[in-house]
């Protein structure tokens, strides 16, 4: 369904409400298409990740690392300096695959 930027304006909530129904709107200024608007899932992004298949769930759990309370993880670095990164992070596999 069409709708012009002036009537998107003067009835905004009615055509939220038609998008988040599933109905796609596309917004025209002087009769040229000039955006769109549509719903957003509400799924879990990852058990949709999963549905689509492009990743897979664990085998196992993971296991939980537990943190000293009794400071001893403060004072094994220096104040001032940030943990050590390890390099399992997600960003620096994508760096890796960007290569």
């Amino acid at each position: 369904m069409e709708v012009s930027v002036s009537a998107l304006r003067a009835e905004l909530k009615s055509w939220i409400e038609r998008a988040r129904a599933g109905e796609e709107v596309v917004i025209t200024e002087r009769g040229v298409p000039v955006a769109r608007l549509s719903g957003v899932q509400t799924a879990d992004l990852v058990a949709g990740l999963v549905r689509d298949g492009l990743i897979t769930p664990a085998a196992t759990e993971r296991a939980v690392h537990a943190v000293p309370d009794d400071g001893t993880a403060a004072a094994a670095r220096p104040v001032g300096r940030p943990a050590a990164r390890t390099s399992t992070r997600v960003s620096d596999l994508v760096r890796r695959i960007r290569r």
